[in-house]
């Protein structure tokens, strides 16, 4: 049994953790508004560029399309862009995300697929390394960075068009957690190229003359697009990652507090103990005289 120094050790030791965690679960909540608030702003113009795309890819096919939206007429070579956080302490964010990318990378390999991976973000490196250590295309690093935003999703997409013009890759998959509220995130993934032709594609009834064709406009949209969806995935990201966060904390606080609790009781058994002991030892000293 421990001795009561141990015990008020551990119950000063769990209280300070409870202490870290409840000040993370404040910072979290705090940061979780403007996520979310940031994410929900972005998806109503996602939403209407998507609906343009859908418009423009009705009128466009053959040879006139685009290499992003016709693809290179295979599916042999997939890239996997796994976006993940660089900070830890969001319950099973991360882990979600990754193991629905090594769940497709699986599935893509028994079909005979080639498949590579862009990592953004560190934590989820390690386990796709271990798993996949001679696929790991490239990786994009945003430790320097307070909270990914535009720019790198600019920069992202850049690589990406890079690396699709060189050749290396047929199909590109992101995978992100998409916010649904902070006790729910949803890990999604999402083709991004070639660019899959939206679901809403549905031929206008208005008659519309485009100038300049729709080609040359689908062309010069379809980057534009790329980067709003890697934008909207690293804003679900965010705040996702908060909502997570808040809620791993939580619960980590509510546990020290039972442990604590837990603590506290056999401390005072013990002690009790030790002083009934003292008084039996006290007592029969005195009768023995």
């Amino acid at each position: 049994m421990a001795s009561l120094k141990e015990l008020k050790g551990r119950i000063n030791s769990v209280k300070s953790t409870q202490k870290i965690t409840k000040a993370k679960q404040m910072v979290a909540a705090a940061k979780l508004r403007k996520a979310q608030a940031a994410a929900e702003a972005a998806r109503p113009y996602a939403e209407r560029l998507g609906k343009v795309m859908a418009s423009l890819a009705s009128k466009v096919s053959g040879e006139g399309a685009p290499k992003l939206f016709a693809g290179t007429g295979k599916d042999q070579r997939h890239l996997l862009v796994v976006a993940n956080s660089d900070k830890g302490l969001a319950g099973a964010f991360n882990s979600n995300i990754v193991r629905a990318a090594l769940a497709k990378a699986a599935e893509l390999k028994a079909e005979g697929k080639e498949v590579d991976f862009y990592l953004v973000g560190r934590k989820g490196r390690a386990p796709i390394r271990r798993a996949h250590p001679q696929n790991i295309a490239r990786m994009f690093d945003t430790t320097d960075v307070r909270e990914p935003g535009y720019e790198e999703a600019e920069r992202i997409v850049a690589e990406l068009m890079e690396m699709y013009d060189a050749g290396k890759f047929d199909v590109a998959h992101l995978f992100y957690s998409k916010f649904k509220s902070a006790l729910t995130q949803e890990p999604t993934r999402l083709q991004i190229i070639p660019v899959p032709a939206p679901e809403t594609a549905t031929a206008s009834q208005a008659a519309v003359e485009y100038e300049p064709d729709e080609e040359e406009i689908l062309a010069e949209l379809l980057p534009r697009y790329l980067k709003t969806q890697v934008f909207g995935a690293l804003l679900e990201n965010q705040a996702s990652e908060q909502g997570a966060s808040m809620t791993a904390m939580d619960n980590a606080t509510r546990n020290a507090g039972e442990l604590i609790n837990k603590l506290t009781i056999q401390y005072n058994r013990s002690r009790q103990a030790a002083i009934t002991t003292e008084l039996i030892e006290i007592i029969a000293g005195a009768e023995a005289l």
